[in-house]
């Protein structure tokens, strides 16, 4: 019997960091939420209000994720490997930072157009964040709900790919149709960020399927 699993019969698992992991992952669902709604908008004031409101919600995760840390110090038998826990706080808040990055470059830069390729990738982050919250939801019961966790890290790996394809046509659209080079640079840069907030969701999926292998 390995010494950890020893352990566990004598000292409760601390399990204060399913609440904590919960609620990092409904901020990230609520900033992509006000996310979608600010590339939907064209009033400038209306991003500027939204975009103070995801960083609230930023600042409001890097408390979450700092209690994750202070907690994962003070626990001694913790409800899964205390790397992946670390893993899993960190790739969480790269999400949510990645958002706030981007709402405050759209404020910034103030493109003339927010393409199409804006509004489908920021739907693709919401869609990710949602079935992001719901897999994070379902870890606590996790032998009982790995088939519903597993549905939902592979759909988030099919967004990925979905969202590569966006990226690269509408890279490839501005090229050939975008004159103004000001508007290229700026355009580009708010659609790689785009782009690797949805590769950011992916690696929180990859964390969990490796959390659920362990927990086999």
């Amino acid at each position: 019997m390995k010494f950890e699993k020893f352990l566990q019969i004598f000292v409760p698992t601390d399990h204060s960091f399913y609440p904590l992991f919960e609620a990092a992952a409904e901020n990230v669902v609520k900033a992509a939420e006000l996310l979608k709604s600010m590339i939907s908008a064209s009033d400038f004031s209306v991003h500027e209000k939204l975009a103070a409101e995801i960083r609230e919600i930023e600042h409001n995760g890097d408390d979450i994720t700092n209690k994750v840390y202070e907690q994962l110090n003070k626990s001694f038998i913790t409800p899964f490997d205390r790397e992946d826990i670390h893993e899993l706080a960190s790739n969480i808040d790269d999400v949510l930072d990645s958002i706030n990055g981007i709402s405050r470059r759209i404020c910034l830069y103030k493109p003339k157009n927010l393409n199409t390729g804006f509004v489908a990738l920021a739907e693709m982050i919401q869609n990710g964040a949602l079935l992001m919250n719901e897999a994070i939801g379902s870890l606590e019961h996790a032998t009982d709900n790995r088939k519903k966790i597993l549905t939902n890290c592979v759909r988030i790996k099919e967004i990925e790919h979905e969202a590569d394809e966006i990226y690269y046509n509408g890279v490839t659209n501005l090229f050939e149709n975008e004159n103004d080079t000001r508007e290229l640079l700026k355009t580009i840069r708010i659609l790689e960020i785009l782009e690797r907030c949805v590769d950011e969701e992916e690696d929180i999926s990859d964390t969990i399927k490796t959390i659920l292998i362990k927990l086999a």
